[in-house]
């Protein structure tokens, strides 16, 4: 009822133009609608200018127009990956998808944390489910949109394992690559599939599925940052010995260190936005260090700016993913970052923005980098 409400107010051109401050105002649920109908109805305008050749991406087997996505969390039912990469994306991943639609956890479940540009969420999954988002992508899908499917399972599954081999082998003919999502925090006892042999037979039964598909999908695994040393070397020993193509590092975090004192530090789930950024980068490069270069990372966790974007790529990542920081900043950051990683690239003569990916995996893995 309040949606369709909401749907009809959309129509309107004045609310079509909405500010980010009025959003702001909003519940956060209500303003994320907004923006997804928003965006639906062509309120926010396809980018004018084409990317330039140098920001080009070769990623487990992909060919990006730029390597920056929107992460899983914002179009979690599929309904607009086509429009983000005609914002000016270079790729968008849907999702969490579980087999069955569910409605996720109690509300409210979403919190701003707006004096440290952070966001606290314990959504708990919440989505139409594997058929909804299938028939979308079978259907509405457009020829130079790279869209990617990320795969989860229902709270109250009897065997999370089998949901995601489910979620394989589904979207494999109709996705351009899949994350298997194990770091939720919202979901119990979902991060211990990250652990030795539950990771083992995880990977084994879900690219055991890929392989059966028409056609061969890279598949990435998205990691929490709350890993210690002995966890990663684990994590690695695992991925090492089966056909993995990447990892997407990293998803929200369960500290609070960073935004200790703010009105909603207690409150249970998951920390994204600009607090998670050090905290993150540091994870990745640690995890740069262990897989060595040849493995693609996507790298995520509180991009807010060009230098946190420049420090990700520096940090080890081959591609990056923005989500909570276009809470505070808008769709205009998009291009501001786009525009200062031109700018890195042409001021340091690279023939390609790939030469920022590692140069201070150690700085940042140590803990000597930040921003």
């Amino acid at each position: 009822m309040v949606f369709s409400h909401i749907s009809r107010l959309l129509s309107q051109p004045m609310v079509q133009n909405l500010s980010r401050e009025a959003l702001l105002k909003l519940d956060p649920e209500i303003a994320h609608r907004l923006t997804i109908n928003a965006i639906k109805l062509g309120a926010v305008a396809p980018e004018e200018l084409a990317d330039p050749s140098f920001f080009e991406t070769e990623i487990a087997g992909l060919t990006l127009k730029n390597p920056i996505g929107m992460a899983a969390g914002f179009d979690k039912n599929a309904e607009v990956p086509n429009q983000l990469c005609d914002i000016g994306f270079g790729f968008a991943e849907v999702g969490t998808l579980t087999p069955r639609a569910q409605e996720g956890n109690a509300k409210p479940r979403l919190f701003r944390v707006p004096e440290k540009q952070g966001v606290i969420n314990r959504m708990g999954f919440n989505n139409e489910g594997h058929a909804a988002a299938y028939d979308r992508l079978t259907n509405k899908k457009q020829v130079g949109s790279t869209i990617g499917v990320n795969v989860g399972a229902n709270k109250d599954s009897s065997d999370f394992v089998a949901d995601y081999v489910e979620g394989v082998r589904l979207f494999a003919p109709v996705a351009d690559y899949l994350t298997v999502n194990i770091s939720s925090p919202n979901t119990p006892g979902l991060r211990d599939l990250q652990s030795g042999e539950a990771l083992k037979r995880l990977l084994g039964e879900a690219l055991h599925a890929r392989a059966q598909a028409s056609v061969r999908v890279p598949v990435f695994l998205k990691l929490a940052p709350d890993l210690d040393e002995k966890q990663m070397d684990e994590i690695v020993g695992v991925i090492k010995s089966v056909d993995l193509d990447g990892l997407i590092i990293s998803n929200t975090t369960l500290g609070r260190e960073q935004i200790a004192g703010s009105e909603h530090v207690d409150e249970a789930g998951g920390l994204s936005g600009k607090p998670l950024f050090n905290f993150s980068t540091q994870r990745l490069a640690q995890m740069r260090m262990r897989v060595g270069n040849d493995m693609p990372i996507i790298g995520v966790g509180g991009v807010h700016n060009a230098k946190s974007a420049i420090a990700k790529f520096a940090a080890g990542a081959n591609a990056i993913q923005l989500y909570s920081a276009l809470v505070f900043g808008g769709m205009e950051m998009l291009r501001d970052i786009k525009d200062g990683m031109a700018q890195k690239v042409r001021q340091d003569r690279l023939k390609n923005v790939s030469e920022l990916t590692s140069t201070d995996v150690e700085g940042w893995a140590t803990g000597k980098a930040h921003i």
